[in-house]
């Protein structure tokens, strides 16, 4: 089973949840930028949330279908289309082989995840699929997709295989809406915010309001505003850094480090968006503006939690579809303004 890249859009690569376990050696994680999105996909089309998905960004791909398949999309809201129809994001579609899929322009967000049953069969590179552009290594030949290309497709698990026989349902779900004028983001302080006066972390870097860059990617977010001042210039120790790390360069505009954040860096590193809020962040497009909220350690890890709970429990909702021979159809009614998903079974 295979799918073709017709038109491989602005840039579209092929991620998992990254590459673990060499960061020591300098190797990068990588791997999706929005992990609750390429989570979502994956279990609409019945895969392990680790699958291969494809990355979009801004502009998306559009595919030919080259065997009968199951294909979802989530994350931001890109115009998609079947054959130059619109269908839904956030909603497993059975395709079948010579339709073209085409994932346009975002309404909402920057990145969508487009998973397919089976997931995206290209080699493991050190136990990963995802794409690292800078060392030109894992996904399809270490860079993005193109006209032309072709991908070969895992094998679909018994739920995608019940839904594509029409003895199950097709799962979906509510997309993620979107965050309003400006973004809040909770950081941790540190480990560097030694490096700073109180005054400079709670009335410049706390309460100002800082722009995404267009000089932002993969590797880092560069943002525009207050310029967040050193106390003293004394030199430090490069250490490690993690995907959410707000760097202060000497010119004092912060970059916060993304995906494909290199291993080590020299510059202080004043807080790190809490882990719960990567996938806010990762959605954010150039222009979006920004505001940091300092939380503590403990209101972190129980963000974290009530995070990673709400999470599990959408996966779960969405599987609910049942497999069997009765027949299922699901319903969004709305009544007084408020929307319900209801399942109604034919015995």
């Amino acid at each position: 089973m295979s799918i073709k890249i017709l038109n491989g859009g602005l840039m579209t690569t092929v991620q998992d949840m990254g590459r673990f376990g060499y960061q020591a050696s300098g190797m990068q994680v990588s791997g999706v930028m929005d992990v609750y999105s390429a989570s979502i996909a994956n279990t609409l089309v019945g895969n392990d949330v680790r699958a291969a998905v494809l990355e979009t960004t801004f502009l998306g791909p559009e595919l030919e279908i080259m065997d009968s398949c199951l294909i979802a999309v989530a994350g931001g809201l890109p115009e998609l289309m079947v054959d130059g129809q619109k269908v839904e994001c956030y909603k497993a579609l059975r395709l079948n082989k010579g339709q073209k899929l085409r994932c346009g322009g975002m309404s909402q967000g920057i990145r969508s995840y487009i998973a397919v049953a089976g997931g995206f069969s290209v080699p493991e590179i050190l136990e990963s699929r995802s794409t690292n552009l800078k060392l030109g290594i894992g996904g399809l030949e270490g860079r993005q997709l193109a006209a032309g290309d072709i991908l070969a497709i895992g094998e679909p698990s018994d739920f995608a295989k019940a839904i594509l026989a029409g003895k199950a349902m097709p799962g979906s779900c509510r997309p993620v809406t979107g965050q309003g004028d400006v973004t809040e983001l909770r950081v941790v302080l540190g480990p560097q915010d030694n490096y700073f006066s109180s005054t400079t972390i709670n009335e410049v870097f706390a309460q100002g309001i800082y722009t995404v860059s267009n000089n932002s990617d993969r590797m880092g977010y560069r943002l525009e505003g207050e310029p967040v001042k050193w106390e003293n210039d004394k030199d430090m120790i490069t250490d490690g850094i993690v995907f959410g790390s707000v760097q202060i360069p000497p010119n004092g505009q912060p970059i916060i480090m993304m995906a494909d954040h290199q291993t080590t860096g020299g510059y202080p590193k004043i807080a790190t968006v809490i882990s719960a809020d990567l996938p806010v962040l990762a959605q954010c497009t150039p222009g979006t503006r920004v505001h940091f909220s300092i939380v503590t350690v403990q209101e972190a890890q129980r963000i974290y939690r009530e995070f990673v709970s709400g999470l599990n429990n959408r996966l779960e909702n969405i599987k609910r579809s049942p497999v069997g021979k009765n027949k299922v159809v699901n319903y969004e009614l709305k009544v007084n303004g408020q929307l319900f998903q209801v399942s109604v079974e034919e015995m």
